[in-house]
């Protein structure tokens, strides 16, 4: 294998598999027959289990529900702290998605990173968010992100509870795993997945708001959610047409009523006219 960490585009499978072992930058049939247990399969609207312990990035005990006591939704992903590569990317995918987004960390969502990682610890955890956090100069977010260690079978029941599965490649010394980060609801279902290391930030921000359970975003937000539908198939929102259509109408109806309305009132009021 090329590369321990797979960035995929679909769940279960690496972004750059063709079915030509032969083409640029293929996995070849028998990295991809390695990769059979390695997935991120969804698992919408299934309980997260809240009583799963860990330490958080300060060495304190904590339980999953910790982070939804809140009543807000929560952006979950899957990382190692001493990943070489793949695990920053997708850091970095989701703090310049979030960065751009009008809603604020702490207030209307909580970012929680879990290491499947045994061997991290709390201080490796506080070394990446530290790091983080100055290299997106969003260190006033420190109190919303969350980097946890916890041991081998706390971390195996959580991960398989979100369909997220991984091994230790002997060859590279490193995890092998797929990337992507979920939105959980604030009573900790599973509500969202999205694939890869760059993440939409409208995308997001529609599935922030749909797994909000309306408590995130306004009222513009929740128009574009009637217009838009997420695809589990392709981890993607995509535009419903028809919805579109009717929200249309219904503002053209408003606007033209509106208009109706103050026509009539002014030539029932008409300006006085000169003495």
């Amino acid at each position: 294998m090329g590369c321990a960490g797979i960035a995929s585009a679909q769940p279960g499978f690496p972004a750059s598999y063709t079915g030509d072992e032969h083409a640029p930058g293929a996995v070849s049939t028998q990295a991809l027959a390695e990769l059979q247990d390695v997935t991120f399969k969804q698992r919408l609207n299934e309980a997260l289990p809240l009583d799963a312990a860990f330490r958080d990035e300060t060495g304190r005990a904590v339980t999953l529900a910790r982070y939804f006591e809140g009543g807000r939704p929560v952006v979950l992903a899957f990382v190692y702290y001493q990943c070489p590569m793949l695990c920053t990317q997708v850091m970095n995918g989701l703090a310049s998605a979030l960065k751009v987004l009008p809603f604020k960390a702490g207030q209307d969502y909580d970012v929680v990173l879990v290491s499947f990682d045994p061997r991290d610890t709390p201080a490796a955890a506080a070394e990446k968010k530290a790091a983080h956090l100055k290299y997106w100069s969003i260190e006033q977010d420190a109190a919303a992100w969350h980097l946890l260690t916890g041991d081998e079978a706390t971390i195996r029941r959580v991960t398989s509870a979100a369909g997220f599965t991984y091994r230790w490649d002997e060859r590279t010394g490193q995890f092998a795993h797929v990337s992507g980060v979920l939105v959980v609801t604030p009573d900790g279902r599973l509500s969202r997945y999205f694939y890869g290391v760059e993440y939409s930030a409208k995308e997001l921000r529609l599935a922030l708001v749909e797994s909000g359970q309306g408590k995130v975003g306004s009222a513009i937000d929740e128009l574009l959610l009637y217009c838009f539908h997420y695809d589990p198939e392709s981890g993607r929102y995509g535009l419903l047409t028809m919805n579109l259509v009717r929200a249309g109408g219904v503002l053209t109806v408003l606007c033209l009523s509106g208009f109706i309305l103050l026509t009539r009132r002014r030539e029932s009021h008409p300006p006085p006219g000169p003495a």
